[in-house]
């Protein structure tokens, strides 16, 4: 499957206050550290701090403790429910972030705001794990600012035993059958994008009388929606407080691992496949750490071990033979052929985004 899809040109109105604080003071003596703020102990080896900023439940504590011990470096945590947050925050100047994660479309966004620093892959030993058909795509050719992560599709999940209509299509859940028993991701691209996706239009139409007519489709679909969630939206499938809902292929394995009668469906019309990458923010105060964390996420053996908390498909390839066989064959993490065909990637949209962003305040108001 070849995954590189076309992306346009982005408008971003926001202005760029980045302040960000550098530490030179060395590990136990008055060395300074490296030019990039990262400390040296002054024996060449890394330590001092790591500010990671993140989708919650997208990196295990146990990895990130693991980190620590084998580096000696602290890792500070804090997460993000949406590109769009991570984007506002980073281009406010906010915290110092030393790393963070991106998806396809907002790589391309960051790199021409000049949001990112360029990555010295000289200091990635393990980047020749990665499947090189997740390297080089369109929204940064050769890499310079990204490192793959992850990748993953959005799906439907249904419970089994609950809902009674046949369900295909994600025109399927307007039915009445739904009623007040919805969870959807809290994405105006995603869901927007669905809207889209039923005119037998691209996700990523700019077109005004699309977007109007997928705002329509969304506030039709409002009384079935019981809750927006990015986060964990599993948590209802599983307790049974939703019938249904459009989420992220991990969270509808997760869910069926804890509730059996969750099904994933692949809808017909396709739907959003997505690759998330590691990005560093212009002026990390530890961009050395931040490259020393991204190899220690490229061994096979860490890889692997996040795939066991959070199962979404994974571009480092020599990590495959270490995942279990349950998630590198479930529909929900690794979809079909003829799936990821009728699939598509985000691009930027230009100035679209703005008539995207009034779309999705009134389906929200």
């Amino acid at each position: 499957m070849n995954f590189l899809k076309g992306t346009g040109k982005y408008v971003i109105f926001l202005v760029l206050t980045l302040i960000v604080g550098t530490i030179m003071t060395g590990c136990g003596s008055s060395t300074s550290g490296d030019d990039d703020g990262s400390k040296d102990g002054g024996d060449g080896e890394l330590s001092g701090e790591l500010n990671l900023f993140i989708w919650s439940e997208y990196m295990p504590d146990t990895i990130l403790k693991q980190f620590e011990e084998e580096t000696g470096i602290k890792v500070n945590y804090n997460v993000y429910s949406s590109n769009e947050e991570m984007l506002a925050k980073i281009s406010a100047g906010a915290a110092g972030y030393d790393i963070s994660v991106a998806s396809d479309y907002m790589v391309e966004i960051m790199r021409k705001q000049n949001l990112l620093e360029k990555v010295d892959k000289e200091n990635l030993a393990n980047i020749d794990n990665l499947d090189p058909e997740f390297l080089n795509l369109e929204f940064d050719p050769d890499n310079d600012y990204s490192i793959p992560y992850m990748w993953g599709n959005v799906v439907i999940a249904i419970n089994k035993d609950t809902v009674k209509k046949d369900v295909t299509s994600f025109e399927d859940l307007w039915d009445t059958e739904f009623k007040n028993s919805l969870v959807v991701l809290d994405d105006q691209r995603v869901l927007i994008g669905v809207g889209n996706k039923l005119q037998g239009e691209s996700m990523n139409s700019t077109d005004s009388k699309v977007i109007q007519k997928s705002k329509d489709l969304l506030i039709d679909l409002l009384p079935n929606i019981k809750a927006y969630d990015s986060d964990s939206p599993k948590t209802m499938l599983i307790n049974g407080e939703a019938k249904a809902g459009i989420v992220w292929g991990a969270e509808a394995y997760l869910a069926e691992k804890e509730n059996p009668s969750i099904q994933t469906v692949l809808p017909d019309e396709g739907s959003n496949i997505w690759f998330d990458n590691f990005v560093i923010p212009a002026g990390a105060p530890n961009k050395k750490n931040a490259e020393a964390f991204i190899d220690f996420i490229l061994k096979p053996e860490i890889s692997a071990q996040i795939i066991e908390d959070f199962p979404y498909a994974n571009p480092n390839k020599a990590a495959h033979e270490l995942i279990d066989e349950d998630v590198m064959s479930h529909p929900a993490v690794y979809s079909n052929e003829e799936f990821l065909k009728k699939s598509e990637v985000f691009r930027d949209i230009e100035d679209a985004i703005l008539e995207y962003d009034r779309a999705w305040s009134e389906i929200k108001q």
